[in-house]
């Protein structure tokens, strides 16, 4: 029996979702708004987390570009552990951290030569 291949990672989509609260230009997205771009970010986060694991892993263990990239992970981590403010600052605050996140983990997997799109 073969084993399944999960499609590349669409990086740019990923950058995208990110962009939209970091541009510059950003408008403040609404509640409903907000809500699913957090949810989207988490699944981003998710579904990055474990490629740049891998990608990570082929590199050498004294590798200053593995050291970053892990340790960005534990960060990724914490951050899909952390529960959003209540009013809209807040949650928007908690939103950005996480598309700073989904940026950081795009970069660590194209520096590393990951799989991605």
């Amino acid at each position: 029996m073969e084993k399944a291949t999960a499609p590349p990672l669409d990086i740019e989509t990923m950058r995208e979702s990110a962009r939209r609260l970091l541009a510059d230009d950003a408008e403040p997205p609404m509640p409903e708004e907000l809500e699913t771009l957090t949810l989207l970010l988490r699944g981003h986060m998710m579904l990055a987390i474990p490629e740049v694991e891998i990608a990570a892993g082929r590199q050498p263990k004294d590798d200053i570009p593995r050291y970053c990239a892990l340790a960005c992970v534990g960060e990724a981590r914490m951050r899909l552990n952390l529960e959003p403010g209540r009013t809209l600052p807040a949650g928007i605050a908690h939103a950005q951290r996480l598309a700073r996140s989904v940026n950081a983990l795009c970069d660590h997997l194209v520096n590393l030569g990951g799989d991605h799109s």
